[in-house]
């Protein structure tokens, strides 16, 4: 890669990893609790509700915060959120998912609560990387017949997954909580892939394909190691912050 490109990429980095990077992205939503638990719960509702319309999506995931009135974990334990999700509830809650959708997901991942204590204590019994934790939680999730939410299987990109460990792994950022840094290494994490990273990865001349498939997020991952060998996602941050000037050069 021309050494022109690399530093512009790790000038974006610096530039966008910030705390104002929070303002209108879903993570915000896990710094909005406290404590590990309530953190990574909300973290995790937050990831697998990111997609489609950013206001939107936002406005579902802050009126989950608000029923759970900020003890996400409690209120997914005591099964507190059977108050707003029924099973068999054919009403839409949010694009692709019913009311019924988020019952059988929450009902799931209440089961994996109260026998393991924590996601991550359940991740760290069956994972060593970031990719053997997506296929973890794939796992565990279409075992309970939920492959709306959660994929079934890791042949896709994982993008909300991958976002969900981008925060759970790396430490000492504004932005990502580092929850799970004692056990899973950030330089296995992989690159949340969707179409527009992909778009902004191909301007750069960092991928060919036009596939947004796990294969094609790790080779992206591979070359951002080139460039950040130690942390490859803070290209996450990268390509975002060159999304932006891109769009701001073209209007």
């Amino acid at each position: 890669m021309a050494k022109s490109k690399a530093h512009l990429l790790r000038q974006y980095a610096e530039r966008y990893e910030t705390a104002d990077f929070l303002k209108d992205d879903p993570s915000r939503f896990m710094h909005l609790v406290k404590g590990s638990r309530n953190q990574e719960a909300m973290a995790f509702i937050a990831s697998s509700l990111s997609y489609g319309s950013r206001p939107q999506f936002n406005m579902k995931i802050q009126t989950i915060l608000d029923w759970t009135g900020g003890d996400v974990d409690e209120w997914l334990r005591t099964g507190r959120y059977e108050e707003h999700f029924k099973k068999g509830d054919t009403r839409c809650f949010y694009r692709l998912y019913t009311h019924d959708t988020m019952h059988r997901f929450f009902h799931a991942y209440q089961q994996l609560l109260l026998t393991h204590g924590s996601l991550g204590d359940y991740v760290q019994l069956h994972a060593t990387d970031a990719f053997s934790a997506v296929a973890t939680i794939c796992e565990y999730f279409n075992a309970h017949g939920i492959s709306t939410i959660i994929p079934k299987n890791t042949q896709s990109a994982c993008k909300r997954v991958c976002l969900f460990l981008r925060w759970m792994v790396r430490a000492n950022s504004p932005v990502d909580l580092g929850l799970w840094a004692d056990f899973i290494d950030r330089r296995t994490l992989i690159m949340p892939l969707d179409t527009h990273v992909l778009r902004q990865s191909a301007r750069l001349g960092l991928l060919k394909s036009k596939t947004a498939s796990m294969a094609t997020a790790r080779r992206l991952t591979a070359t951002l190691a080139d460039i950040f060998p130690d942390d490859p996602l803070k290209g996450d941050y990268a390509l975002f912050g060159y999304g932006i000037d891109s769009h701001m050069i073209s209007s």
